[in-house]
């Protein structure tokens, strides 16, 4: 039975898309693992726990990006080898500074979310309105952890945008 009011030639640039954001989340996945890992210094306790919470939600992620390949009626790729054929994002040493892995997973965010824009571009063209939900709810995420990884990165005296917009 096909459920999907969506057409397969139509399906198939969207699943293309989610196949590498399921790479790169995979990369990305191994990389929180490696700095939750490898961290020292003063940051340790905040840093651990910030990656930890970072990789346990990439883990969902990349269960959710899978069944929603499965959903439009593909398999997903899933070898690893493959996915370090495919993806944006590149593995990294565990050897770094704490600011170091903070600047490399802001990196793959920034990655990630390019990624995101373009399946959405693909499942809009689709009509794939279960897709935008999906990863319109993960841009949300993303940019959220991004701000607050960016703000770790700054110094107290650092000062936000000041400017008072007024319509």
């Amino acid at each position: 039975m096909d459920y999907l009011n969506i057409k397969d030639d139509a399906r198939m640039p969207v699943v293309v898309e989610l196949n590498k954001l399921l790479a790169d989340y995979h990369i990305y996945y191994q990389k929180l693992r490696n700095f939750h890992w490898n961290i020292l210094g003063k940051s340790f306790f905040d840093l651990h726990i910030k990656f930890e919470e970072l990789y346990n939600d990439a883990k969902i992620k990349i269960d959710e990006i899978a069944e929603r390949i499965l959903t439009l009626r593909f398999h997903p790729m899933s070898n690893l080898g493959d996915y370090l054929k495919i993806t944006s994002l590149e593995e990294s040493s565990e050897i770094k500074s704490d600011l170091r892995m903070v600047s490399d997973i802001l990196m793959d965010h920034k990655k990630l979310l390019s990624q995101m824009s373009l399946v959405i571009a693909k499942a809009e063209l689709a009509g794939d309105e279960g897709t935008i939900d999906l990863i319109g709810a993960y841009i949300r995420d993303l940019e959220k952890s991004s701000w607050m990884l960016d703000a770790w990165t700054k110094k107290a005296s650092d000062k936000l945008n000041q400017e008072i917009l007024q319509s």
